[in-house]
C-alpha cells in the first residue's frame, strides 16, 4: 500500500518532464537540431560540436573550434476525461521553449575538448480551470552543463563528460477530498557524467554511449503533495526522482553525399529512483535516419519508436495509479517522425533547422472509485520545431 500510494503521486509530480518534448517515456529523443532532424541518431553519426549532446566521442570531427546555439520551440497537446461528466479537458501547457548551446575545440590531433549546456525537460500540464483533473498545475525544468574530453588515435575515440544537473519542480491540485498541495517550487543540483566510444573505418561510424542515473532530491515536493493526498504525514515518502540511467550503441554508413545510421538505445525506468516506485518499465528506443549532404546544405529524415514505459495497472488500488499515470504523468507517446535541414552561408556559418511530428495517442484506463463511468482516457500528441547556427573558426 505505501509503495503504491507512493507509486501514484510521484508519477503526478513528475509529469513536467512527460508533456515537455518530443519524447521517449520523459527524455528528450534529441537535444540538438542536427540529431533532431533524423529523430535522435547520433550514437554512431558526428554532428560536430552537437555530439558533445549525444555521444562526446563524436566531437573529434571538429576541425579546429565549432560553436553551435540553439532551441527548440515545443508545442504539445494533451487532453484527459477524468470520467466525471466534464468530458475531454485541454492541457492549457502548449508551448515550451527549450535552450542548447554547444562548443568544442581540436586542441592538437588527438585531444578534443568542449561545453556545452542544454535543456532536457521543462513544462508540464495545466488543468487550473477543471476541477475534474483536480485543477492539477505542475512545472518540472531540468537543465544540464557538461565538459566533454575526447581522444583521438587512429580512428578510435573515448571521451568522458562530467555534468551538473540543475532541477525545479512545482506541483500544485486540489484532491477529490478537498486537499490541495501547494510548496512553490524546489531546487536541486546534482552531478552525472557520460561515457562515450567510437571507431571510424572506410566510411562506417560504430559509437557507443552510456549515461549515468542523476538523482535528484526536491524537497517537501513530493512528500508533501503525497501527504495532502493521503493523509499520511510526509515523513513517510522520499522526494527523490532521477534522471534514469541509458546505454546505447549505434552505427552509420557514409557513401558519397548519403549516410544512413542507426542507434538502439535502453533506458533504465524501473531502477530509476522514484520512477521505479510507479512501476514504470525500461524502455527499447530504436531511431533511424537518412542525410543527404552537399557543400552547399543538407536534408535529413529519421523515424523514431519506444513503446510506452507505463502501463495500466490492476489489482489493489490500481484506480490511483491509473488515475496519476494518465493525468499527470501521460508519457504514452511512441512514434516520432522527423524532418530537417542545414544551410552553409559560407565555410564559417550554418543554419539548422528540424521539425518532429509524434501522432496522437490515446489510452484508456480502469479508474473505478474516481470516476461516475470507471475509466480515464488521455490524448496525447505532439510537436517540435528545433533551429540552430552554428560558427566555425
Amino acid at each position: 500500500m505505501k509503495k503504491t500510494i507512493k507509486l501514484a503521486v510521484v508519477a503526478a509530480l513528475a509529469l513536467g518532464a512527460t508533456s515537455a518534448f518530443a519524447t521517449n517515456g520523459s527524455t528528450m529523443i534529441a537535444t540538438g537540431a542536427k540529431a533532431t532532424g533524423m529523430a535522435g541518431v547520433g550514437i554512431g553519426m558526428s554532428h560536430g560540436a552537437e555530439s558533445a549532446l549525444v555521444n562526446p566521442a563524436l566531437i573529434t570531427s571538429v576541425d579546429g573550434t565549432e560553436v553551435s546555439f540553439g532551441g527548440t520551440f515545443f508545442m504539445p497537446s494533451v487532453s484527459t476525461d477524468s470520467g466525471n461528466g466534464a468530458g475531454y479537458v485541454d492541457s492549457a501547457a502548449d508551448l515550451s521553449v527549450v535552450p542548447m548551446v554547444a562548443t568544442t575545440t581540436k586542441v592538437n590531433d588527438n585531444l578534443f575538448i568542449g561545453a556545452g549546456m542544454w535543456g532536457t525537460a521543462g513544462m508540464g500540464v495545466d488543468y487550473r480551470d477543471s476541477a475534474a483533473n483536480m485543477n492539477m498545475v505542475t512545472n518540472l525544468q531540468l537543465m544540464q552543463f557538461g565538459v566533454p574530453v575526447a581522444y583521438k588515435v587512429a580512428g578510435f575515440s573515448v571521451a568522458v563528460t562530467p555534468l551538473l544537473q540543475y532541477g525545479a519542480l512545482d506541483i500544485n491540485y486540489v484532491t477529490r477530498t478537498g486537499n490541495s498541495s501547494t510548496q512553490g517550487v524546489a531546487q536541486d543540483l546534482q552531478f552525472g557524467y557520460n561515457l562515450g566510444l567510437s571507431y571510424e573505418i572506410s566510411g562506417f561510424t560504430v559509437g557507443a554511449v552510456y549515461k549515468s542515473e542523476i538523482e535528484m532530491t526536491y524537497d517537501g515536493q513530493i512528500s508533501q503533495a503525497m501527504s495532502d493526498f493521503t493523509g499520511a504525514p510526509a515523513s513517510f515518502f522520499s522526494d527523490s526522482l532521477s534522471t534514469p540511467a541509458e546505454i546505447g550503441i549505434g552505427v552509420s554508413y557514409a557513401f558519397g553525399e548519403n549516410t544512413v545510421a542507426l542507434d538502439y538505445k535502453s533506458i533504465a525506468w524501473s531502477s530509476a529512483a522514484g520512477y521505479e516506485d510507479f512501476q514504470w518499465d525500461d524502455q527499447d528506443v530504436i531511431s533511424i535516419g537518412y542525410e543527404y549532404a552537399t557543400k552547399s546544405w543538407a536534408a535529413r529524415a529519421g523515424y523514431n519508436y519506444a513503446s510506452s514505459p507505463i502501463s495500466e495497472q490492476t489489482g489493489a488500488n490500481s484506480a490511483l495509479i491509473n488515475t496519476f499515470n494518465l493525468l499527470g504523468f501521460p508519457g504514452i507517446i511512441e512514434s516520432h517522425y522527423s524532418l530537417g535541414g542545414t544551410y552553409n552561408v559560407s565555410e564559417q556559418t550554418s543554419f539548422d533547422i528540424a521539425y518532429v511530428y509524434s501522432p496522437e495517442v490515446t489510452e484508456t484506463y480502469a479508474n473505478v472509485g474516481y470516476s461516475a463511468t470507471g475509466e480515464i482516457s488521455t490524448k496525447h500528441s505532439q510537436s517540435a520545431l528545433s533551429l540552430a547556427v552554428n560558427f566555425n573558426f
